[in-house]
C-alpha cells in the first residue's frame, strides 16, 4: 500500500496582488494630483469684513479701469508697470520677504478678467497668498 505524505501548510501571505493594487493607486494619484492645482486659490473678502492688521507694509498691486497696472512695493511711491515686470519684481521681493502680504485692488469699473490675469502669474512666481482689497459698504444714510 502506498502511504500518503501530509503536506505542511504554508503560513506565508502572497503580497503580489497587494503590490499591484498599490502601484495602480500610486499611478492614479500621480496623474490626478497636478490636475487639482489648475485654479488660483483666493479668498474674496466680504464687504462687511473688518480690516486686516499687518505688521509689515504690504505689496499693493492696483488695476485701473483701463487695465493699467501700478505697483507699490515696501512703502515706495506707486509706479506704473507692465505685467511681466510686475510678476518678476513681486516674485523676487516675496522670495526675500516670505511673510509680506500681497494685495490686489481693482477698480470697480475694471473687468474681472483684468484682475484675474495677474493671479496665475503671481502663483507661478511663488506668491502663496494673495488678497483682494475692497472698501467697506457705506450706509445709505451716509451717502
Amino acid at each position: 500500500m502506498r502511504t500518503r505524505k501530509k503536506r505542511k501548510l504554508k503560513a506565508e501571505i502572497n503580497v503580489v496582488p497587494y503590490i499591484d493594487v498599490m502601484l495602480v493607486l500610486l499611478i492614479i494619484f500621480m496623474v490626478t494630483a497636478p490636475l487639482l492645482n489648475l485654479g488660483v486659490d483666493i479668498q474674496l473678502p466680504q464687504s462687511t469684513a473688518k480690516a486686516v492688521q499687518v505688521e509689515k507694509e504690504p505689496v499693493l498691486i492696483s488695476v485701473d479701469k483701463d487695465g493699467k497696472l501700478f505697483l507699490t512695493l515696501g512703502g515706495q511711491p506707486r509706479e506704473a508697470i507692465e505685467q511681466d515686470a510686475l510678476i518678476k519684481k513681486v516674485g523676487a521681493f516675496v522670495r526675500q520677504n516670505p511673510q509680506i502680504p500681497v494685495l490686489i485692488g481693482g477698480d470697480s469699473r475694471a473687468s474681472y478678467g483684468m484682475v484675474y490675469d495677474i493671479l496665475p502669474g503671481l502663483q507661478q512666481a511663488g506668491v502663496a497668498k494673495v488678497g483682494l482689497m475692497s472698501q467697506p459698504v457705506q450706509d445709505k444714510k451716509q451717502r
